[in-house]
């Protein structure tokens, strides 16, 4: 397969498994956390499938199109080990959902990525909150989701972290 090809698939993954949590989080109130904003592809889409919340990024340093940066104060700048702890503090345990676009180009670095942030995440998280994650999260397979129709099993991970006064 190309690299078009396979980036073609990456990104029509993604986009069924943002389309298919934001249905299946309908239910749960809460905002939407995008951690990795890179150039504003899936922070744009989620802006147009999910208008009724509010969202949340979180990136290291902003280099987005200019129509798809937030609004400062839906913006949480810095590492990862230091925004989120921030997020937790301001905002609690209230989203809904949680994308994770975190990949590094490296899978060893994104994948010890994935595992040292889970815990916070999880902590920024709702009761039957899904996250979608471009990483496996070893920590969280007693929780993950199969994968809908439509989307290649390994491409795109889902998860129901266990929240709140279950852990």
């Amino acid at each position: 397969m190309s690299r078009l090809d396979s980036a073609i698939r990456r990104l029509m993954a993604q986009k069924n498994a943002l389309e298919w949590a934001v249905d299946a989080v309908t239910g749960i109130n809460g905002p939407v956390l995008e951690l990795g904003l890179g150039n504003g592809r899936t922070y744009d889409h989620l802006r147009e499938i999910a208008t009724d919340r509010r969202i949340y990024v979180f990136e290291r340093v902003v280099a987005a199109h200019p129509d798809c940066v937030p609004p400062d104060e839906h913006l949480f700048l810095g590492d990862f080990t230091q925004s989120l702890p921030r997020a937790i503090k301001q905002l609690g345990a209230v989203a809904a959902m949680a994308h994770l676009d975190i990949g590094t180009g490296v899978k060893s670095d994104s994948t010890r990525l994935a595992e040292r942030i889970a815990p916070l995440v999880r902590d920024l998280l709702a009761p039957g909150a899904l996250v979608v994650s471009d990483q496996e999260i070893a920590d969280w397979s007693e929780c993950r989701l199969e994968t809908p129709p439509g989307i290649p099993e390994g491409r795109i991970h889902l998860y129901r972290p266990i929240v709140g006064s279950a852990l």
